[in-house]
C-alpha cells in the first residue's frame, strides 16, 4: 500500500490558506495545518477535515522547528503564512518593515529550511510559496508587500535550481485578486475597480489558487519546477 503523504500548510486557518489544506485533504493527503492567531478557525477546520493543527509563528525561527518537530517530514510544504500593510511607503516605520519581512519572506526561509533535509535525503518532495501578482508587477501603496513577495519569487526560482537535482521540486502561485479576509480592507469602490481591470471581469476565489497549488504539488507536475503560476483572471500577463 502507498503511504498517505503529508502537506503542511502554513497560514492554514483562513483564506487561501486553508482553501488549500481543504483541497490536500480532498486529495487524500495527511494535512498538518499551522495558524499563528486565529486558533478558532483553525481548529473547526482540521475537526471538518480529520487534519492536525500546530500554532507557530513562521517569523520565528524557534516556533518553525518546534513545528516541524511536532509535524514529522512532509512530503508537500505549502508556504501560504503572510501579512499585508498598506500606506506610503515614507510613513512606514522600521517595525512594520521588518514584521512584513519577518513573515512573508524569512517565513519561507524557516520553513524551506527545515522541511529539505527530508525531501532531499528521500529524493522527493514539492514546495509551493504563495507570492502575489505585486511581487510580479509592484503596487502602489504596497511597496514593501510588493517586494516582499518579490522575494519569494527569486527565492522559489533559485532554490528550484538547487533542489532539481534531489529530485525535489520548488514552485510558486502568484494570486491576483482574491475574495480573502485581506483584501476586505477595501472598499466596494476599490474592489469593483479590481473587477473590472481583471480581464475575466471577476474576483478569484481561494479555491482557484488552491486548485493551481495542488497541481503544482502533485505528481501531473513532475517535470514542472521553479515556474511562477498566475492565478489572476489575466490582471498582469
Amino acid at each position: 500500500i502507498e503511504m498517505q503523504k503529508t502537506a503542511l500548510v502554513t497560514g492554514g486557518s483562513r483564506g487561501i490558506g486553508a482553501a488549500c489544506a481543504r483541497r490536500f485533504a480532498q486529495d487524500g493527503y495527511r494535512v498538518v495545518i499551522n495558524y499563528c492567531r486565529s486558533a478558532g478557525p483553525a481548529r473547526q477546520l482540521a475537526g471538518e477535515l480529520g487534519a492536525s493543527v500546530i500554532q507557530a509563528d513562521v517569523a520565528d525561527p524557534v516556533q518553525v522547528e518546534k513545528m516541524f518537530d511536532a509535524a514529522g517530514e512532509p512530503d508537500v510544504l505549502v508556504c501560504c503564512a503572510g501579512v499585508a500593510w498598506q500606506g506610503l511607503l515614507q510613513e512606514m516605520n522600521p517595525v512594520q518593515w521588518r514584521r512584513l519581512f519577518a513573515v512573508n519572506v524569512d517565513g519561507v526561509f524557516y520553513c524551506c529550511r527545515q522541511a529539505i533535509p527530508a525531501m532531499v535525503r528521500r529524493k522527493s518532495g514539492s514546495i509551493v510559496t504563495v507570492s502575489s501578482m505585486w511581487g510580479q508587477v509592484g503596487a502602489s501603496c504596497e511597496a514593501a508587500y510588493s517586494a516582499s513577495k518579490a522575494a519569494v519569487i527569486g527565492l522559489t526560482k533559485a532554490l528550484a535550481k538547487e533542489l532539481g537535482p534531489s529530485g525535489v521540486r520548488v514552485n510558486c502561485v502568484s494570486p491576483g485578486v482574491i475574495d480573502t479576509d485581506m483584501n476586505r480592507m477595501h472598499s466596494a469602490e476599490t474592489m469593483d475597480a479590481l473587477r473590472e481591470e481583471t480581464p475575466l471581469g471577476t474576483i478569484g476565489a481561494p479555491e482557484d489558487v488552491a486548485q493551481a497549488a495542488a497541481f503544482l504539488a502533485s505528481d501531473r507536475a513532475r517535470f514542472i519546477t521553479g515556474q511562477i503560476l498566475g492565478v489572476n483572471g489575466g490582471f498582469v500577463i
